[in-house]
């Protein structure tokens, strides 16, 4: 919260304080972070869906060794924070004096612990402005990094192209998925408004639910638990609830180099075995490609990047692996945004009852202006006098 006012005749320092929570990962750093809390971290471009999930949690500042936008690609991350009304500081270049669980004050770029009056470190405070220019800079410096990514996007399909083209190594899941539509949540700035304008195609279709990392717990919060959940390779990190891990018919672990002793342990006293896939793709990716190999008739992705900034603003470990993926399910994927606009929902039968009183109503009205018509007419309503004076007859 931020401190800027005077209470009980006492000085109140000035700036945003909360409780310290240092981690060099963000991914585990997650896990022990709380509503009010500063996050303390050590990474260079920060994405969108890192910054999100700070937001999500309810972090107050953020503090970064390194730089938010290095320049190298227009990274979103710090917009998402700045956005949110989060402070951002980066360029602490080191934080000694500053441990796990302490109190800290973030004034202007510098940061205190408790009420002390020399800051222990000095960054580089991140606000709109700033975010805007570097952005703007890290665009038109964007062609650099495309040629790099050229040549990862092909060692990268050299590498899985048993994966990425022929399927080898896609787990084969127990719940049924072949000519059923898919529906992989990656947790995102918008995932929860997408899942929320998905309703009707939830319920009337009722498609496999793909849960990646965290987004099993909101699709459990949202009364849809996942038939799949896929975890990201950082298990002991990116763990998702154990009620929501426990819901779901099938889980996935991407391994990349072998999985941790720690989090195959966690897992193990959870009770879930995991199908295990080794591969460098995401497992964002690896949950698209699990619904292609089953011939899935359609794939819906929420939180999946559609556009050419999301696509950008990849890690970029995964960027050549989101850039082949989506090429590979290309034919079958599906942005969720679009699908309230492609699906006006099925004919129900109620719908059809309406169709037929609106057709009997339009023929009654037609007869009715006919000769005919008006002969039937007088005919029903004498009969309908008669009606009536017959059953006040029995009253009477």
């Amino acid at each position: 919260m931020r401190l800027r006012t005077r209470s009980d005749g006492h000085d109140v320092l000035p700036g945003t304080t909360g409780t310290a929570r240092v981690g060099r990962r963000v991914s585990a750093l997650l896990p022990r972070l709380r509503k009010g809390d500063v996050a303390v971290v050590d990474l260079v471009d920060m994405d969108s869906s890192t910054a999100q999930s700070l937001v999500d949690v309810g972090v107050v500042a953020v503090l970064n060794l390194q730089s938010m936008i290095s320049g190298r690609y227009p990274n979103r991350g710090p917009q998402v924070l700045v956005d949110a009304g989060v402070v951002v500081v980066d360029e602490l270049g080191s934080v000694g004096g500053l441990r796990d669980g302490a109190g800290v004050r973030v004034h202007e770029g510098r940061v205190y612990v408790g009420d002390a009056a020399e800051a222990v470190a000095t960054g580089r405070a991140v606000d709109a402005a700033l975010v805007t220019r570097q952005l703007e800079a890290a665009r038109e410096g964007l062609t650099s990094q495309l040629d790099t990514f050229t040549h990862n996007a092909s060692e990268f399909l050299r590498r899985e192209q048993d994966l990425l083209l022929h399927g080898q190594g896609v787990p084969l899941p127990a719940t049924p998925i072949e000519g059923r539509p898919v529906v992989v949540v990656v947790r995102g700035e918008d995932s929860a408004a997408q899942l929320e304008g998905l309703s009707r195609f939830l319920r009337e279709q009722r498609p496999v639910l793909v849960g990646v990392d965290r987004a099993a717990d909101d699709l459990l919060e949202a009364g849809r638990p996942a038939d799949v959940v896929v975890l990201s390779s950082g298990l002991d990190a990116a763990l998702p609830t154990t009620k929501a891990l426990k819901a779901a018919t099938d889980v996935i672990a991407v391994v990349p180099e072998g999985i941790s002793r720690e989090a195959s342990a966690q897992l193990d006293r959870l009770g879930v075995r995991p199908r295990k896939v080794q591969t460098q793709a995401t497992a964002e990716d690896v949950a698209l490609l699990v619904a292609d190999r089953q011939e899935a008739s359609v794939i819906v992705g929420v939180g999946v990047g559609a556009t050419l900034h999301d696509f950008l603003d990849r890690q970029r470990a995964g960027l050549a692996s989101t850039y082949l993926t989506r090429l590979k399910v290309g034919p079958r994927l599906v942005d969720a945004a679009a699908v309230p606009t492609l699906y006006s929902g099925r004919v129900r039968p109620v719908h059809l009852l309406l169709l037929v009183l609106v057709g009997l109503v339009a023929l009654v009205a037609a007869i009715s202006v006919t000769p005919v018509g008006q002969e039937w007419g007088d005919d029903l309503a004498s009969r309908a006098r008669d009606l009536v004076d017959y059953l006040q007859g029995l009253f009477s």
